[in-house]
């Protein structure tokens, strides 16, 4: 698996989780959701992702996500 697929896998996980968190416990776990687009938004701009640096330690290889 790729960095760019493991990022993909990551950020799914959280927003479906925080999703069904909210539904089948409370609301307010749509505020994780929110949070992770709201950084989705922030990185695309700025390239800066915390997950990104902590993947890339691991010592996943890189390639070109949608190829």
């Amino acid at each position: 698996m790729t960095l760019e697929r493991m990022i993909l896998l990551v950020v799914g996980v959280v927003v479906l989780g925080s999703t069904l968190l909210a539904v089948l416990h409370d609301t307010r776990w749509l505020w994780l959701t929110g949070l992770m687009g709201l950084h989705l938004v922030q990185a695309s701009f700025t390239g800066l992702c915390p997950v990104v640096a902590l993947l890339r330690r691991s010592g996943l290889p890189s390639k070109a996500g949608f190829a």
